[in-house]
């Protein structure tokens, strides 16, 4: 026991020592024999994002972080504006989202996110005039006003009157998965109401979300081992994997049993939904809308939809309650609209009406600059190439663009780049000043930026101004609300708050 006891001590002080040596590195990853710089990217694995802008500040926005031996898990971290342009725009062609991406993605399928070529310029196409269409626009609408008035106010008004806490994270997680639904196939799943029922899509997502997460930051060989196994993270995976399609199955055996029954020649008053805009021109489409392919499309959109724009609003609310000069602000900038006709919910907005509120639409994109709901995304390229930082980049690098650490760079949007201030998006006329999108990354740039923005700002916006304008919304005191360790910049607590009405 006592030799037990010795090695012990005598291990602690190696570790030390050894520790000692190394952690005179500038504040940047220690490079260890053999396991390269996993070990300290495994230890801060839980503040992942804070760490990674550290590096990237002190590495002029660019670094390169070395995993193991014969890992293949060598990463180029990036946030320097003319190399994310390079690679996005002008030699897009060399930087696909390649056969790594898909590997890793695997649960999208050959969906618009996860696909490259011919596939994904035919699918952009298409998902691109269709969300483009008048008919798709009247939905979005008519689906947004209704998701407020019979779903997200009443919700508020039931807590409000109560006193009840309640996170507003999984509040906005229903209305979004909701009004995604109905975007996507037509049906309402009815998950935004007083009962809160239980959203087990909505979990699973979330499931394989933060699975994807590991798959980043261990080898493939381990998370494929454990795939086989059935184990960790893994299998977490398979179960989600399983719930979500079996969801999506019924829901395209509902929108399949409700086409036949309809004359789809009809012109649809209410609107028209992805997946019926896909099945009704199956023989114009150029593109085989197959069982497979409706379930990637409907996931794919799902993810981009409902979690997104959700995890955004999250973001917005949590900042607006800690500063009271935005929120009195776009108050005082709503009051500069006239008001939708009342109902006994309250008042609401029209789209129309928020559409020229700068100030509402810059915290916003205030919002989206430090808290991008996609915080990181990544390419290789075909062949080897140079990017504009003197960066040598080959097949077997993984480009990383880290959008958290970008909006947390004082050389890319100055010294006060941690202050949350929604000016730095107003012209001096007081209209929207507009950031280029290598700068500006929360909606993609280049070939690939996000054919869902429009609609995610409409969405944000209507949302954001009919709950300000009605409610006053306060911070459960002592509610930690740090980032997850996910694909999606959800909060890992939630955000938990109490709500009271305003009085007119």
């Amino acid at each position: 026991m006592a030799f037990i006891g010795l090695f012990e001590i005598f291990l602690a002080v190696i570790c030390f020592l050894i520790f000692h040596y190394f952690s005179n590195n500038n504040g940047l990853p220690i490079k260890f024999p053999i396991v390269g710089m996993l070990p300290e990217l495994l230890l801060n694995i839980h503040r992942i994002h804070d760490m990674a802008t550290e590096v990237l500040e002190k590495s002029q926005c660019t670094y390169l972080f070395t995993g193991p031996w014969f890992s293949n898990m060598n990463q180029l971290a990036t946030v320097d504006p003319p190399n994310i342009h390079y690679i996005m725009s002008s030699n897009f062609s060399n930087f696909p989202k390649g056969s790594e991406f898909k590997e890793i993605f695997d649960i999208l399928g050959d969906g618009i996110f996860n696909s490259d070529g011919d596939i994904w310029k035919n699918q952009r196409r298409v998902a691109g005039g269709i969300l483009n269409h008048k008919r798709f626009y009247k939905l979005l609408v008519k689906t947004t006003r209704e998701k407020l008035e019979k779903g997200l106010i009443p919700v508020l008004d039931h807590v409000s009157q109560r006193g009840l806490v309640v996170d507003f994270q999984d509040l906005f997680h229903r209305f979004t998965f909701d009004s995604t639904c109905i975007l996507v196939a037509g049906f309402d799943p009815g998950c935004l109401s007083i009962e809160f029922p239980e959203v087990l899509f909505s979990k699973a997502l979330t499931d394989a979300e933060e699975a994807l997460f590991y798959r980043h930051v261990v080898p493939k060989s381990i998370w494929k081992l454990q795939r086989w196994l059935g184990i960790g993270e893994e299998k977490k995976m398979s179960k989600a994997w399983e719930t979500l399609d079996d969801v999506i199955t019924k829901y395209i055996s509902m929108k399949r049993q409700e086409l036949r029954n309809k004359n789809l020649s009809d012109n649809d008053e209410e609107g028209e939904d992805l997946l019926t805009s896909f099945m009704s021109e199956d023989n114009t489409l150029g593109l085989k809308t197959d069982q497979k392919f409706l379930r990637d499309v409907f996931l794919n959109f799902m993810i981009a939809g409902s979690d997104t724009t959700s995890a955004a609003l999250s973001w917005f609310f949590w900042i607006v309650a800690k500063i009271p000069e935005v929120e009195n602000k776009i108050i005082k900038e709503l009051k500069t609209k006239r008001p939708a006709k009342g109902n006994e919910n309250g008042q609401l907005f029209d789209i129309e009406e928020l559409n020229n509120m700068a100030y509402l639409h810059a915290a916003l994109c205030e919002t989206l600059r430090l808290y991008p709901p996609v915080p990181f995304e990544h390419k290789a390229p075909v062949k080897p190439d140079i990017l504009p930082s003197g960066h040598h980049v080959f097949p077997t690098t993984k480009i990383i663009f880290l959008l958290y650490s970008m909006g947390r760079m004082p050389s890319i949007w100055g010294k006060d780049c941690l202050e949350f201030k929604p000016e730095r998006w107003i012209t001096d006329r007081g209209g929207i000043k507009h950031e280029p999108s290598y700068k500006f990354l929360a909606f993609n740039a280049g070939p690939r930026t996000c054919l869902g923005k429009n609609v995610a700002f409409t969405q944000m916006k209507v949302v954001a101004a009919s709950i300000i304008h009605n409610y006053r919304v306060e911070l459960v005191k002592g509610h930690p609300v740090v980032p997850s360790v996910s694909i999606i910049l959800h909060m890992k607590h939630g955000l938990k708050v109490r709500i009271t009405k305003r009085e007119f």
